[in-house]
């Protein structure tokens, strides 16, 4: 169909939960007429106001389906998790500006910051490409940034965003919702090491606006990094969330050896890395776009996460184990002090 709307037709692939759940919202508010393509098995949360095909990404058929439905200008491909499906999408979509929402995770070497053209991709072996494992995560988006850089040889005007890790409201993974929920609800939180972590992440607002951005502005065969152009380690966050939620909380920091006394793992806390992922958003910022402020995301983000009771991921430290760490702890420390 054709658009009335003075900036054109967008069309989503997927776009019902997370970051295309807000990016939507930001195409909406910057004019486009915009579609959904979704297999329908989340709640469609946007009303008649968003066109909604249903169908699922990985049938070519839905996609020619969704193409002839929305008649876009853009399309932006919020869940391509293979090679293959990046390169259905740019050739159903050729007549379109392309956006792939690709990965940090796709870079493979501990540049700091990563740097777009200049640090290096994952390799993707072919029997990788149909795998969901975690292990290769990174090798298949990566692999999708050379399907888009290879379409765009080809003439497609296709680009790739690699977002840090993302928080924000409606973030299904709560991770960051397990640091909120920390702060919320206890006066003591446990921190591995000496909370210095340094994760960079990504508002999702920010992402949003950086798809848009790259979407009017990109340059076909290009990437482009997303995340927070000032970014703080984890106990810095945990400082944020509290002021954010007028909360007085004490962090207790746990050496690796402390910890694993315990049968604890740093890495069984959302958010850590054991060394800095930080990654360059110059050339993004050269397309116009900005951050939101540190203090203003996180506190959005820690309202949100409150008020939908979010508490953190499954498989995160449960904070039975927690107390009994920090319990630990201050009894040592209790006895160093009247040994002293």
């Amino acid at each position: 169909m054709a658009s009335d709307s003075q900036h054109g037709s967008a069309l989503f692939v997927g776009g019902t939960r997370f970051i295309g759940r807000h990016a939507v919202e930001r195409f909406r508010e910057a004019g486009y007429d915009v579609t959904a393509l979704s297999r329908g098995t989340h709640e469609f949360p946007f009303g008649n106001d968003v066109g909604h095909v249903e169908g699922d990404r990985t049938n070519r058929e839905a996609l020619v389906r969704a193409r002839d439905a929305a008649d876009p200008d853009v399309v932006i491909d919020t869940y391509a998790m293979h090679p293959g499906e990046v390169r259905a999408a740019t050739d159903v979509f050729a007549d379109a500006r392309y956006v792939y929402v690709s990965s940090g995770s796709a870079y493979d070497a501990p540049d700091v910051p990563m740097r777009e053209g200049e640090t290096p991709l994952h390799a993707c072996e072919p029997g990788q490409e149909d795998e969901d494992s975690v292990e290769t995560y990174g090798p298949r988006k990566a692999e999708g940034d050379r399907a888009v850089f290879a379409a765009a040889e080809g003439g497609v005007e296709a680009m790739a965003v690699r977002p840090m890790l993302v928080y924000g409201p409606h973030d299904y993974t709560e991770r960051f919702g397990y640091w909120v929920n920390r702060v919320a609800e206890y006066d003591r939180v446990l921190v591995p090491g000496d909370g210095g972590s340094l994760l960079h992440r990504a508002y999702v607002e920010d992402v949003a606006a950086g798809l848009l951005r790259v979407a009017e502005r990109g340059d076909p065969g290009e990437a482009y990094n997303v995340a927070d152009r000032n970014t703080f380690p984890l106990e810095r966050s945990l400082e944020l969330v509290a002021d954010a939620l007028d909360a007085d909380v004490e962090v207790v920091h746990a050496s690796e050896r402390e910890l694993a006394e315990f049968d604890v793992e740093p890495t069984d806390f959302p958010l850590y890395t054991p060394r800095p992922a930080v990654v360059s958003t110059g050339k993004l910022a050269a397309l116009g776009w900005e951050s939101t402020p540190p203090a203003e995301a996180v506190a959005r983000t820690a309202e949100a996460h409150v008020d939908a009771g979010v508490t953190g991921p499954d498989d995160a430290l449960d904070r039975g184990t927690e107390e009994r760490v920090l319990d630990a702890l201050a009894e040592r420390a209790a006895d160093g002090s009247d040994a002293g």
